[in-house]
């Protein structure tokens, strides 16, 4: 019987195939970051009741950490949607606690913080849902035909990054001015922080109704394009 001139194939032990090696999502550098904002933010809620410079301390580097995980991020290549949502979420819940603290510091002015932790989390669930709704690849990707406010804030670093740290800049120095030996002084920094930064502050609550306002109709729009083809 004459021989094949096919090449033989080498034995299955002796294949080796090019897997891609396999990532760790939860252990990329802009995570690992999150999770210190976590671990700082904890703290400060720790001593948020009796040392407010303690609480200041550390709520103040968990926030500029948030600049930094997004940094990284882009450095090194690790844009990850869970990342997207720890960064989300841990702001969520921090600027909430916060503003918890304020709502007791404060009784008059209480119905205030809590309608403030209600549209804080209200607009950024919807958007976020929204967004997903769309198909966008991320919450901070947003059409200017749909909003002009929110592309230029979203798309803007420097502004974003602006109006964030201004909106807790304020959230901190209320904090500090419940305390007798901050509050005493009119003319003390707790009081120039919050006077300056309250109007973008306020502007970002605004930015908030905008977004949520925006999510809606875009949330309708999708309901209605649904209900046409099933009807169709």
């Amino acid at each position: 019987m004459p021989k094949s001139n096919s090449p033989t194939r080498p034995p299955n032990s002796s294949v080796k195939s090019a897997e891609p090696r396999s990532e760790n999502i939860f252990l990329f550098i802009p995570n690992l970051i999150g999770y210190s904002r976590i671990l700082l933010a904890g703290a400060s809620l720790y001593y948020m009741s009796y040392h407010p410079h303690y609480c200041t301390i550390l709520y103040s580097f968990s926030c500029l950490l948030d600049a930094l995980d997004g940094y990284a991020a882009r450095k090194f290549s690790q844009s990850t949607k869970f990342g997207a949502v720890l960064d989300m979420v841990t702001d969520r819940c921090t600027t909430s606690c916060l503003l918890c603290f304020l709502s007791s510091a404060y009784p008059k002015w209480a119905i205030l913080f809590q309608g403030l932790i209600s549209l804080d989390l209200a607009s950024h669930y919807m958007h976020m849902y929204a967004s997903l709704d769309r198909g966008a690849g991320s919450h901070k990707k947003v059409e200017k035909k749909r909003s002009r406010v929110l592309n230029l804030y979203y798309s803007n670093n420097k502004i974003l990054f602006v109006f964030c740290a201004a909106n807790e800049l304020f959230f901190l120095a209320m904090y500090l001015l419940s305390f007798p030996q901050f509050s005493s002084e009119i003319h003390s920094w707790p009081w120039i922080v919050a006077t300056v930064t309250f109007p973008i502050c306020a502007a970002k609550q605004w930015i908030n109704v905008v977004q949520m306002v925006k999510a809606a109709v875009s949330l309708a729009e999708g309901d209605v394009e649904q209900r046409r083809k099933s009807l169709s």
